[in-house]
């Protein structure tokens, strides 16, 4: 497990000296040593474990790490910035990839909340890269409301651990003992202390009442923040909520659907709204992947885990290759789309319009085929409950906002013409590199092989 802080801490070293940014980007791809021993060697102790779930995640997680590391070789010929800018964000990456392995890997509660914190913090200088007012002032946001979402998870975690602290002893911080002790675990005490977890990480993937502040930060930010958002960050955000809602389900499944539906229909007719009135690529593509993290969790706790990870692994490919490419699409702050793909490298300009296709479910998109399945659980639940016709009452007012979602984004993209002169635009090799990296990574997952693979996660 050691050797995946190996890159991060390289790199962190590394960015105090003078930067090769294409030494970075190889030095990160070396994590993959460190991916495939950890998990072909799974283990458990009181601090770190490794499951499928998290083993699935940090694959994914590092997949999009590397392919952020090669975008960056050609940042600073898209972006002004100077070496000390640079250096700044390199240091502050490593420090948010190590804080999100030790989140992905935990086995202890306290430890998971270590990593985000690490994460949250970091992101903040990362932000700030940018050198712009707006960046600063995101910048700010950033750590006030991160802080109340990460205090919010604090709280809930210590109710948590008073909730099975008489009962486990210091294991009551262990996800791993949490889960086959539940019916030892004192219900009101856990229930309250999910509901603060909950709030917090919805917040932080900016669920309601936080729809914006994400667009906010993103829209300010270089594309490689926006990318590492939706990526990496969230992947180890969803990990949480998964790890602590398989508890609550053993606890009180029907307090986790009613609480969980309630929550998640609100924020998807929110951000349904706001899509509705989106005009920007960047803060369209922050508002879908609110709409994409609504989705994952609400398959999630409807039993839907296959679904529920291919939507995440899907998102997690897609939303970085799209935040990367809007660097190739923005023109004089303006973006270009409709007809002018064809000024692009041919199979650039293919694989961009591929994973704007695939970002809206439209087959044989892994995100079309994860909502087929997710919505077969969700009807699974249905039948199986006292309350039949409220629960597809839910599911059609979830298929009305993913319509009017839908409708948006097709009508966006044939809007989104640029009025000034066209002319062929340069797209660098490290960002095909980085684009190719995340396109192979979704083909992969509509392979028979992975749908197998995923499958059997939670099996």
């Amino acid at each position: 497990m050691e050797f995946l802080f190996a890159p991060p801490l390289i790199v962190f070293i590394l960015s105090y000296f003078k930067i090769s940014r294409t030494l970075m980007a190889f030095i990160a791809s070396t994590i993959f040593f460190g991916v495939i021993y950890t998990v072909t060697h799974p283990f458990i102790n009181d601090y770190f474990y490794i499951d499928k779930l998290g083993s699935f995640v940090l694959v994914v997680s590092s997949i999009v790490a590397v392919a952020v590391f090669a975008s960056m070789i050609s940042l600073p010929d898209r972006i002004k910035l100077n070496k000390k800018s640079i250096k700044r964000f390199y240091r502050f990456f490593a420090v948010f990839w190590i804080g999100i392995i030790i989140s992905i890997l935990s086995n202890n509660m306290g430890l998971y909340w270590v990593g985000l914190e690490f994460a949250t913090l970091s992101t903040v200088y990362m932000i700030k890269v940018k050198v712009s007012k707006e960046a600063d002032i995101e910048a700010w946001r950033y750590l006030i409301v991160g802080a109340i979402a990460i205090s919010l998870i604090l709280f809930g975690i210590i109710l948590i651990y008073a909730a099975s602290k008489d009962v486990l002893g210091e294991n009551a911080m262990n996800f791993y003992s949490l889960i086959n002790n539940t019916q030892k675990i004192n219900d009101y005490l856990f229930e309250l202390g999910f509901i603060f977890v909950m709030i917090g990480m919805f917040i932080k993937m900016g669920f309601f009442p936080m729809n914006l502040w994400l667009a906010d930060i993103e829209r300010a930010s270089v594309y490689q923040v926006g990318a590492l958002f939706s990526g990496i960050l969230e992947s180890a955000i969803i990990l949480g909520f998964f790890r602590f809602s398989m508890i609550e389900k053993h606890i009180n499944y029907s307090h986790l659907i009613g609480i969980g539906y309630t929550y998640i229909l609100i924020t998807l007719f929110f951000v349904s709204f706001l899509i509705y009135r989106a005009k920007d690529f960047v803060r369209l593509f922050s508002l879908s992947g609110i709409e994409h993290m609504s989705l994952i969790a609400l398959f999630w706790i409807s039993g839907g885990y296959f679904a529920a990870l291919l939507h995440f692994a899907a998102h997690a490919f897609m939303k970085p290759g799209l935040f990367i490419s809007s660097q190739i699409l923005e023109q004089n702050k303006k973006y270009i789309f409709k007809g002018t793909l064809k000024n692009l490298n041919k199979f650039a300009a293919f694989m961009i319009g591929a994973m704007f296709l695939g970002v809206i479910s439209l087959p044989p998109s892994p995100m079309f085929f994860s909502e087929i399945y997710g919505f077969k659980a969700m009807i699974d639940i249905a039948k199986d409950s006292n309350y039949f016709f409220l629960m597809i009452g839910a599911v059609f007012i979830l298929l009305i906002l993913l319509s009017i979602i839908f409708y948006r984004f097709v009508h966006i993209y044939q809007d989104m013409q640029y009025i000034g002169d066209e002319k062929e635009k340069t797209v660098y090799k490290s960002e095909m590199i980085a684009i190719l990296i995340l396109f192979i990574s979704t083909a992969l997952l509509l392979l028979p092989q992975s749908f197998d693979f995923i499958e059997g996660i939670m099996k």
